[in-house]
C-alpha cells in the first residue's frame, strides 16, 4: 500500500476515535459544561462562532442526537443543522433555547480584572 495512503488510513482512524472518546466525555454534564464555557470563552476573545458552534453540535450528538433536541425545542431537525451551521448567524434567543434544551443555563459572572485594567481604575 502506498505511503500516504496508509498515513491517511492512520489519521483518520485515530481522529474518529478521538471523536468517539470527546463524545463519550459530553456525556457528563460537567464535563460539557467546561466544554461550552471554554467555547464561549474563546468566542469573546475571537468573536469567531465557528468553535462556539462545533461545540454545541458535539454536546447535542453526545446527548441524544441533533434530532431528540430538534424534538425538545420543537423545530424541524433540518432547521437545527441549519442553526448550529458556520453559515447561520447565532441568534442569542436560539442559543439560550439549545443549551436549555440540552439542560444548561447561562450564568453571568464577573470578568476578571487584569493588572492594567484595576491600575485604571485607582486613578
Amino acid at each position: 500500500m502506498h505511503p500516504q495512503i496508509m498515513n491517511k488510513e492512520a489519521i483518520l482512524k485515530h481522529t474518529a476515535s478521538y471523536k468517539d472518546e470527546l463524545l463519550e466525555k459530553l456525556q457528563d454534564s460537567e464535563f460539557a459544561i467546561i466544554y461550552l464555557e471554554t467555547a464561549v470563552e474563546s468566542y469573546q476573545e475571537d468573536s469567531d462562532t465557528e468553535a462556539l458552534l462545533l461545540a454545541m453540535r458535539d454536546v447535542a450528538e453526545a446527548q441524544g442526537g441533533i434530532g431528540k433536541l430538534a424534538k425538545k425545542i420543537t423545530v424541524r431537525r433540518e432547521h437545527l443543522y441549519d442553526i448550529l451551521s458556520i453559515k447561520h448567524d447565532l441568534r442569542l434567543d436560539n442559543w439560550l433555547e439549545i443549551l436549555s434544551a440540552l439542560g444548561f443555563r447561562v450564568r453571568l459572572e464577573p470578568q476578571k480584572k487584569t493588572v492594567k485594567h484595576a491600575l485604571a481604575h485607582k486613578e
